[in-house]
Parts: structure tokens; sequence; C-alpha cells
């Protein structure tokens, strides 16, 4: 632990705050991004994140240094450390770049599904709300998958993070849940989303790994599973449907639509109850 409060960088940066996170909320916060001599003209902080996030969304975190920033730049890297310490802080502005990243307009259909209608209400429905946060949360892990791999325990916030929360706060105020339940509820609809985003990403890693389709791996494993089906061992598993583990369930809908189940019970909990924030 650093005399500033701050932790020792790791060694590979995939931990947020684990660098100097003074210099890195100087740096989020406007407090030094222009350093007074010797970088190249025209080499910004914001085009160097600009750049870091692009690396990571095409290869993975791991190719993100500041020897291949340097060559993507085409600028020496001495010229990078003047407007970023090192991986471990650069972490902390490639998350705050895309955390940040704007919500869309919720969709029509998101209302339709949660069996709500806006129309002419002049708020924003919270049902949709939470639709759109999902769907919106999950493309940003498939733009940029490198999030999947990265301890964000201790995240370092920015502007841009902050305007995400607080885009996704105001679409869930109409629940009239108290402030930590608020956050319960964000917390849990990104839980599910990261487990499903992470369970996809693992699959397609393991195809790049093995070379083998989900569909040859199974395959090699299906005389032992359906000898093990006959063999009366496993009574529940060999009457299940053939087509439970279809990959043409969207487990994504229906747990998404489970979720608003759930939240929309406790919200008519509270309103009968009379007990509402």
């Amino acid at each position: 632990m650093a005399n500033d409060g701050t932790t020792a960088a790791t060694g590979d940066g995939t931990a947020t705050g684990s660098g100097d996170t003074a210099r890195s909320l100087e740096l989020l916060w406007g407090g030094g991004e222009r350093p007074s001599r010797g970088p190249k003209p025209g080499l910004t902080l914001d085009r160097i994140v600009t750049v870091a996030v692009a690396v990571a969304d095409a290869e993975g975190l791991s190719a993100v240094s500041m020897r291949r920033l340097s060559t993507e730049l085409g600028t020496g890297t001495m010229s990078l450390y003047r407007y970023v310490p090192g991986k471990a802080e650069l972490l902390d502005l490639m998350l705050d770049r895309v955390l940040g990243e704007p919500l869309p307009a919720p969709r029509e259909e998101a209302a339709e599904a949660a069996g709500t209608d806006t129309a002419g209400s002049g708020a924003l429905d919270w049902r949709a709300a939470v639709d759109t946060m999902a769907r919106s949360y999950l493309d940003n892990l498939r733009r940029h998958p490198w999030l999947l791999k990265i301890n964000q325990a201790r995240t370092v916030l920015g502007p841009s993070a902050l305007r995400g929360l607080e885009l996704a706060l105001g679409g869930l105020r109409g629940m009239g849940l108290r402030d930590p339940e608020l956050i319960g509820v964000i917390i849990t609809v990104n839980s599910f989303v990261e487990g499903l985003a992470r369970t996809q990403a693992d699959a397609a890693e393991a195809v790049r790994q093995t070379g083998l389709s989900d569909e040859e791996f199974w395959d090699r494993q299906r005389p032992y599973l359906e000898r093990a089906m006959l063999s009366g061992a496993y009574p529940m598993m060999a009457t299940m449907a053939e087509d439970t583990f279809s990959a043409d369930f969207d487990h994504f809908e229906f747990g998404l639509r489970r979720l608003i189940a759930g939240f929309e019970a406790l919200v008519r909990e509270r309103a009968e109850a009379g007990t509402t924030a």
C-alpha cells in the first residue's frame, strides 16, 4: 500500500484502481492532461485512450502496453508517460470511457414485452429502463469483451462512468424504491448480464483454443452421456425433452423477463403497503 492510500500497480494492470488513484482521478477529471513540454504535437490523452480501447477490443487487454501504443500512435514510448503514468492508470481511463458510452433510447418493444404502455405518460417507464439497461450493457460487453477480464472491485469513477450511472438511476426512479435498493436493481441486472456474457465469451474462447466447434465437442461425449442416461442413475435428466439444451432457447430474454417480473412484484408490494420511497 502506497503512503497516499493507493495500491501498488499490479503486474498486468488488470485491476482498476490498482495504480496511482490520485493521478487517475486528476486525469479523469481534467487535472493535468497536457504536459508542458516534450510530446509530439497532436498527441492527446483522449487519443491515447481511444487507441488503447481499440487495441483491447481487437486483441484483448494483454495486447495493450505502452510500447504497443507508442507504435500505433507513431511516437516514442516516453512521450506517452508524459500523459499517463502506466497501464494501471490507463486502465482506469479506458474503463471510464467505455462505461460512459451513452444508453440508447428505450425500445418500444421493451414496454410491450413488459406489458406496459407509456405513451403520453411523460415519464420513462422503469420496466423499459431496466430492459434498455440490460441490453445496452450486454452490447457493451460484446463490443469490449476485455471488460470481463478485469477486476472492477475498486473502480476509479470518472465523469463518463458517473454520467452512465446517472442515466440508469434516472430511468429507475419511478420504481419508488429506496436508494440502496435502486443500486441493488442495477447490480442485480448487471450481474445477470455479466454472467451470460461471460458464458458466451468463454464458449467462443474454447472454440479458438481447441479448434473444436460446440457441436464437435458434445458429439464426442454423446456415446458416454447416452449410456449414462440409460443406466437409471440420472432419472430426472433422462426424462428431459430433447430440446432442453437447445441453442435456440434465448436465456437472456427468459432471465430478463423474470427479473423485471420480480422487480414489478416488489414495486407493487411497496405501493400496496404505502412504503415507497
